[in-house]
């Protein structure tokens, strides 16, 4: 199957990228007929969560020997707990700024852009508050849930009411009084999709690819224009000579996104 290929190559490279990762798991360079059992350690933003574990289980299905390991978190976390000597083969993160911090400090080797995604707002398909536009949003009542701002979701969602603010459509007051309505801060967009889909919250923001088929029937996306918001990057730590990979891994998600995703990146 040309996707199990595809697949098979994606963690084939994350194996090469253990090295370049200055991870914990060792290998041996001479083949045996009995590979010995390896723990590969990935530490990736939340909002590759469902993409990431398809990867794992259907390496592991062909390659019964590796335990693909997963701690998924807002990248500033993870960021932190690699800082700290958390045993990290590979770092997938949701922005630049962390993946830099974490390229500083001589963690990981030089990363590369490896997938783009775009920055959306989320309303329960109830629509409690009322929300059918982004203007909406800066209603008194209204229950809105952020990431917090050191979390890369929050940090953009917040330049995102700032630009417009700036807008005569919207006002120069938009972006205080959508803050206003702020009811919560999470450290990472998936509970944010989790308390919106749950009617807790009225709106969120959170990436299209964190609208995935097991919860589009319980929430509905208001597009952001994109003149005001900031194009989202996400990074893999990997070294130029790896390039080639990062390409199956861009295709990889792109499949992976049409099939899943209820939205355009």
């Amino acid at each position: 199957m040309k996707r199990s290929l595809r697949l098979f190559l994606l963690f084939l490279s994350f194996c090469i990228l253990l090295a370049a990762c200055g991870g914990s798991t060792t290998t041996s360079s001479t083949p045996t007929s009995t590979p010995s059992p390896v723990t590969l350690n990935v530490f990736a933003a939340a909002s590759l969560t469902e993409s990431f574990n398809e990867i794992g289980t259907a390496y592991h299905q062909q390659n019964p020997n590796v335990t693909v390991k997963f701690n998924f978190n807002g990248s500033q976390i993870l960021e932190q707990q690699i800082a700290n000597g958390a045993p990290a083969d590979v770092f997938a993160s949701a922005d630049q700024a962390n993946m830099q911090k974490a390229s500083d400090a001589g963690l990981v080797n030089t990363p590369q852009v490896f997938v783009k995604n775009r920055l959306v707002v989320i309303v329960p398909t109830s629509n409690p508050g009322n929300i059918n536009s982004l203007k909406d949003l800066a209603k008194k009542g209204v229950k809105i849930d952020l990431e917090a701002t050191a979390v890369p979701a929050g940090k953009y969602s917040r330049q995102a009411l700032a630009n417009l603010s700036q807008s005569p459509d919207y006002g120069s007051s938009f972006a205080n009084a959508v803050l206003a309505n702020v009811v919560s801060e999470e450290q990472n967009v998936k509970a944010v999709v989790q308390k919106v889909q749950l009617g807790e919250a009225d709106a969120g923001f959170v990436y299209v690819t964190d609208v995935t088929s097991a919860v589009a029937d319980k929430v509905k996306i208001i597009d952001i224009p994109a003149s005001f918001r900031r194009a989202v990057f996400q990074r893999l730590c990997a070294l130029p000579e790896w390039a080639g990979y990062i390409e199956e891994v861009q295709l990889y998600h792109y499949k992976w996104v049409t099939s899943h995703i209820h939205g355009t990146l």
